[in-house]
């Protein structure tokens, strides 16, 4: 008993033009919302209307090669703790609070410069830092 086949065409949705919308509406959502942060607050900063220097009673400098130096002169780094109070405590009976101006270079270590602030600040002293490139 021979059984016919009956061949039933079946309707087909294209969809590749749907996928490609869809994914450009997708990638347009994902930025737009990690650009809209809904807790950020909006406060209206404060403007400087001059640029005003520092006075340079002590300046102390940090190379690439993590070498100190206390104006021009080439410190060790063992000695630099003391000579640094030191010129701190000259500057302070000429006048009431020495600045220490410190020049890092960008090679030169976080860990350095804070040193160097910490020790200031221990001895009373105005700390400006500066990062040069």
């Amino acid at each position: 008993m021979p059984f016919r086949k009956k061949h039933k065409e079946e309707s087909e949705v294209f969809t590749d033009s749907l996928n490609d919308i869809l994914f450009i509406l997708l990638m347009f959502f994902l930025i737009v919302a990690t650009l809209a942060n809904p807790n950020v607050i909006r406060v209206g900063l404060p403007r400087g209307s001059k640029d005003t220097k520092a006075k340079q009673d002590i300046m102390v400098s940090i190379d690439k090669n993590q070498q100190f130096f206390l104006g021009t002169r080439k410190v060790p780094r063992e000695q630099f703790d003391s000579l640094l109070s030191s010129e701190i405590r000259k500057y302070r009976a000429l006048r009431d609070t020495p600045v220490v101006v410190i020049n890092a270079d960008t090679g030169a270590l976080y860990g350095e410069v804070f040193r160097v602030m910490k020790i200031a600040k221990k001895d009373s002293a105005k700390v400006v830092a500066r990062v040069e490139q």
